[in-house]
């Protein structure tokens, strides 16, 4: 992992962000509506996770922002519960234990934020999340927690941590 650095998102850092995200829905051809594709966060990301129990970090190489993800309070929720949010990978980023390294980066800040569990939804044909997902720890449930807006995405996991 040469040149590669996971760090807190920079509002700089905003623009590229959006474009990774949009790019990797698209690529995996993920709904528009009912998924993060929809988000208005998602050009204005470092404003939205400079606030309390959350953080945002970008994997950066040789400049270029390669991937993403966050974590904060589960929306509408009411329990000591955050989300894992907003990870993706460009294609040139997965296969080289990045995803790895950035679940480990959000596990233990959510620890460290004394979050009792952490919660996330996906899509069913994302099988290589969902393997990293259950090589974390995460399981799957039953039914969504909270309400993160994103009713087009059926798969919910939950990680007691």
């Amino acid at each position: 992992m040469k040149n590669v650095v996971i760090r807190p998102i920079l509002k700089k850092d905003n623009a590229s962000v959006g474009k990774v995200i949009r790019r990797v829905l698209i690529d995996l051809g993920v709904p528009k509506v009912g998924t993060a594709y929809a988000d208005k966060a998602l050009d204005s990301m470092y404003e939205n996770y400079n606030v309390p129990r959350a953080t945002y970090y970008v994997v950066e190489e040789r400049g270029e922002i390669i991937g993403c993800a966050g974590i904060a309070q589960l929306e509408n929720y009411d329990g000591n519960v955050c989300e894992l949010q907003k990870m993706y990978f460009l294609e040139k980023a997965r296969g080289r234990g990045l995803g790895t390294e950035m679940m480990k980066i959000c596990l233990d800040k959510a620890r460290e934020y004394d979050f009792k569990k952490c919660y996330l939804e996906t899509m069913p044909y994302m099988k290589d999340a969902q393997k990293l997902y259950k090589k974390t720890g995460f399981t799957y449930i039953d039914s969504r927690l909270g309400n993160t807006g994103h009713y087009s995405c059926p798969v919910w996991m939950l990680l007691e941590l």
